[in-house]
């Protein structure tokens, strides 16, 4: 298994370690419905889940949910509702969009809010280790605390910006470049110091308060899967600052976060990426809603390639419909042409850094000789095949 490792843009096995391979996720923040970037994204490391259990390791699948952060709040605020309710109905539509996608649940789905001794046992740890320093907040208990990146020898890791790139996209990506008393304006925030009417928890040898964006997934991971993970994966927006801050929290307590770096290419609508901040969505449940079989959905994510960027349009989805009627009714007949040679062009193509388009093409292949008839033809076949779609590329017919 062999797939793109972002931080050395080289291919790399996917081998684990003592028959097992890790993989952990970054997940949502729960404050809006999931779109197709979303679904892109967790359907390409289902996939890949599900070939690193065909060579035969065992999985252990780990994903976040940020569920306290900034944008939750803030549209919590806005709608008048609770962000404990708001996250807890994000998070259950969640999981039923990725059901109806056919992906695999994680192991877990570990949220901030059950994490948060965790995370701050890793703060605490930065602060001894003198990787982490105070900054003070003007009518607050207490301070908040930063990661010293003046400390790092190396950075950023993964996505291997200049840094006037970094500096072009940090705000927007969540940092605070213009805090004064920073030590160095990309810094990311560990703990934030509790504000008015803001949720804070209180643990030993940290003010009132809460965790930072990044720390969490570097203090996840580590607690549930053992450093370093065989796979980091998510969106290539989480790149920088995300994941190499998350490798960087990672190296100040001494490990390496992980062995590979693996991100889903932006899914676009209307010539810019598709994205909340945006409002340029195409929402799974609104698919979903207006008739379209999931299973159209999901052969319509697998006709890209994980790492190239593209864009939603209606006549790609339609597409996937006729090709999923198609799928089904060459599966459907009494008899068909030998399954085991596309089986395995399959298992070649996911092996070869997740082509998923080059496995379709195979499947179409196979679909259009047993509808013409063409070769010599089994009972057996049109089950086989079914049933390596169901296994290998999540697709129920």
């Amino acid at each position: 298994m062999r797939v793109r490792d972002t931080a050395s843009g080289e291919l790399v096995e996917v081998t684990g370690s003592n028959g097992s391979a890790s993989l952990y996720v970054c997940g949502i923040t729960p404050y809006d419905a999931t779109h197709l970037g979303h679904a892109a994204t967790y359907v390409t490391f289902d996939l890949l889940g599900r070939a690193l259990r065909d060579s035969g390791l065992r999985v252990r699948y780990i994903q976040n949910v940020t569920d306290v952060d900034d944008p939750l709040l803030e549209r919590a605020a806005r709608d008048g509702v609770d962000w404990t309710d708001l996250a807890a109905s994000e998070i259950a539509l969640f999981r039923e969009d990725m059901t109806a996608l056919g992906v695999l649940p994680p192991a877990e789905l570990v949220g901030v809010v059950e994490s948060i001794d965790v995370i701050a046992a890793d703060v605490r740890e930065l602060i001894a280790a003198g990787a982490a320093y105070e900054l003070g907040v003007p009518g607050a208990d207490g301070p908040d605390i930063y990661l010293d990146l003046t400390r790092a020898d190396d950075f950023p890791i993964v996505s291997n910006f200049t840094r006037t790139a970094m500096m072009d996209v940090i705000v927007d990506r969540g940092g605070d470049p213009d805090r004064p008393g920073k030590r160095d304006p990309l810094d990311p925030l560990l703990w934030r110091a509790e504000r008015p009417g803001e949720p804070a928890w209180r643990v030993p040898g940290l003010p009132a308060g809460r965790p930072g964006w990044h720390i969490e997934c570097t203090a996840i991971a580590g607690d549930r899967l053992g450093l370093p993970i065989d796979v980091q994966g998510g969106g290539v927006d989480l790149v920088f600052p995300h994941h190499d801050m998350s490798a960087t929290q990672a190296e100040a307590l001494g490990e390496r976060f992980a062995k590979a770096y693996v991100h889903q290419a932006m899914v676009g609508l209307d010539g810019e990426k598709m994205s909340k901040s945006k409002g340029n969505l195409v929402l799974v449940s609104a698919l979903r809603g207006a008739g379209i079989d999931p299973m159209a959905i999901r052969l319509l994510l697998l006709g890209h390639r994980y790492d190239a960027p593209w864009e939603f349009t209606d006549t790609d989805l339609e597409a996937a419909r006729t090709r999923l009627s198609s799928w089904r009714a060459g599966v459907s007949a009494n008899e068909g042409p030998a399954a085991e040679a596309t089986v395995a062009a399959i298992r070649a193509a996911l092996a070869d850094n997740l082509d998923a388009p080059a496995a379709v093409a195979a499947v179409d292949a196979w679909v259009a000789a047993s509808l013409a008839g063409a070769g010599d033809l089994a009972a057996d076949q049109p089950g086989i095949l079914a049933r390596a779609l169901d296994a290998l590329l999540g697709v129920r017919l």
